[in-house]
């Protein structure tokens, strides 16, 4: 989670940094809501919006120009590629890793956007009501879903397995909403910015990529040598599930968690 909402609540160290990002969530609230004619919504968008949507979806756009020439707020280009990429895997050989190391690869660059588009926001001093939420859906995709279909790739595949990693998947949505609401509430320091994270942050979910591309590495995933790391419970049954998946779930209740506090950097 990037530093965008903290730019919008009074992460400015002068006042009048503050008033200068007031005008310009005004102004853009102003666009989004009055029929300004073709692509308002394009207009409305800040530079460190743009750098969101490389951690949601864009395709190599540099510009607002070429942004205007496709559907704009398509959230998930690094994690989107990663989704892709491990469907990819699915339907290839079990053999043939080079779809899912590219697919495991996309993750921490969205990590990359993710931290670029709040330090874009603070140099330019402008923070953005829709870039918040941008920001939000990006993670969701790239540090939520992503993950959690790589893991369906490497072989958490039963009914079980799927339920666990949805839960997953809904902590990661549960947590980002919670942010949303709760940021203005968590206590700051001196410059405005807040002084913890409350739950884990959603990429911290590059823990759990990090321990699949070993996974990888090792050959213990399914059709892998070694087959998933843990191996499997009640196989053939319907509670047919590999112990492994607890790492998710693990994961999850400490995202959603109101105890643990991580302080920010």
């Amino acid at each position: 989670m990037s530093l965008r909402a903290n730019a919008a609540n009074g992460g400015g160290e002068k006042r009048s940094s503050s008033s200068l990002s007031e005008r310009s969530e005004e102004k853009q609230k102003k666009l989004l809501e009055s029929d300004a004619g073709h692509f308002s919504m394009i207009k409305a968008l800040h530079l460190a919006d743009l750098i969101t949507e490389l951690n949601g979806d864009s395709t190599l756009l540099f510009s607002r120009v070429v942004f205007a020439l496709i559907p704009p707020l398509r959230l998930g280009f690094c994690g989107f590629m990663s989704i892709l990429s491990s469907m990819r895997y699915c339907l290839g050989p079990s053999d043939s890793y080079g779809p899912i190391w590219a697919a495991l690869a996309f993750m921490p660059f969205g990590l990359f956007f993710d931290f670029m588009d709040g330090k874009v926001a603070r140099w330019r001093g402008k923070s953005s009501l829709m870039g918040q939420e941008l920001d939000s859906l990006a993670d969701l995709v790239s540090f939520g879903v992503s993950p959690a279909v790589c893991a369906f790739a490497l072989g958490l595949r039963t009914p079980l397995d799927t339920l666990f990693l949805s839960f997953f998947v809904l902590c990661g949505l549960t947590r980002l909403a919670r942010f949303n609401v709760t940021v203005a509430n968590v206590p700051k320091d001196a410059t405005g910015k807040s002084k913890y994270f409350e739950g884990t942050p959603i990429p911290t979910s590059l823990g759990i990529v990090a321990a699949m591309a070993w996974c990888v590495w090792t050959r213990q995933v399914e059709g892998g040598e070694l087959g998933v790391v843990g191996g499997v419970w009640g196989e053939g049954g319907l509670a047919e599930f590999h112990p492994i998946v607890g790492v998710f779930v693990g994961w999850g209740c400490a995202m959603v968690s109101r105890t643990i506090h991580i302080p920010k950097p």
